[in-house]
């Protein structure tokens, strides 16, 4: 069985298209137009023969109140998603299980502390011993080599190289940072050229090398790329549970949109993600 597959629906009433996420046991709506209420019948007969556990559409902000008439919650707003619109995460569990979230409490807690600790985004200082750049086609391997190391599960496929060069082919960048030829720490953007957004992602380092903080300078290298390409929207879906990848995030100005509660599954099990997102034209 394949781990996703995407669908475009053309019905008599509306448009969408669908995302069947397999490993991560939900059905996806990145995209709609036409008449919601059909739309939403229709996903309820889509969940009968698949069984789906969690159901999520990325909504437009007017058709929020129908959709929680229909049952479905609020679980991030992503700003400046579609073109400068906003998109309201809405979901819709199918499963008691899949609802309940078992950190939410502790998970708050950590965003506290990340607030406490402030905006100071003073970077460390980082050895010459240690290469940042752009990743080409060449890296694949090594860094699906990074990925199958740092994570026992994860949300895609990244510890296959093809699937990383599919990605990049499909207009996907990475940057990198080396030590000693080897690649010890990765991050992407997932840039959508239709909308206009791209999702900061994929962020991986090493255990041994986190001391020096690389991550907030990958990031902040994707920003300006982002920025010549005319992509402002940059969001990510970070875990709850980690308190480094959150506090990255608020240190380099992007604001808590919300949580997405058992969104995917990463390390080991499903967990909560938090929704950061940022308007690179400010």
């Amino acid at each position: 069985m394949k781990e996703t597959e995407i669908k475009i629906v053309k019905a008599r009433q509306y448009t969408a298209q669908l995302i069947y996420d397999f490993f991560n046991e939900r059905l996806r709506i990145d995209y709609y137009r036409g008449n919601v209420a059909s739309l939403v019948e229709d996903i309820e007969e889509i969940n009968k023969k698949q069984q789906f556990t969690k159901v999520i559409i990325h909504a437009k902000p007017e058709h929020f109140e129908q959709l929680i008439s229909y049952g479905y919650q609020l679980e991030a707003i992503f700003k400046g998603f579609s073109n400068g619109s906003d998109c309201y995460a809405m979901a819709l569990y199918k499963n008691n299980d899949r609802r309940i979230s078992t950190e939410w409490v502790k998970e708050d807690e950590i965003l506290t502390s990340v607030y406490k600790k402030g905006r100071n985004s003073k970077q460390k200082t980082i050895p010459e011993t240690y290469e940042f750049r752009r990743a080409t086609g060449k890296d694949v391997t090594k860094l699906a080599a990074l990925y199958d190391s740092v994570f026992e599960v994860y949300p895609t496929p990244m510890n296959e190289p093809d699937y990383i060069k599919k990605v990049m082919k499909n207009g996907s960048i990475f940057h990198i940072v080396e030590y000693n030829k080897e690649i010890v720490s990765a991050a992407s953007a997932d840039i959508n050229k239709t909308f206009h957004h791209a999702e900061l992602t994929d962020c991986a380092t090493l255990p041994e090398h986190r001391k020096y903080g690389f991550m907030k300078k990958l990031l902040s290298e994707l920003e300006n790329e982002l920025k010549n390409e005319q992509i402002f929207c940059a969001f990510s879906i970070a875990r709850s549970l980690s308190f480094a990848m959150n506090a990255a995030f608020y240190q380099l100005g992007y604001e808590y949109r919300g949580r997405m509660t058992n969104n995917c599954y990463i390390f080991d099990k499903l967990e909560d993600m938090n929704v950061w997102a940022k308007d690179l034209s400010q």
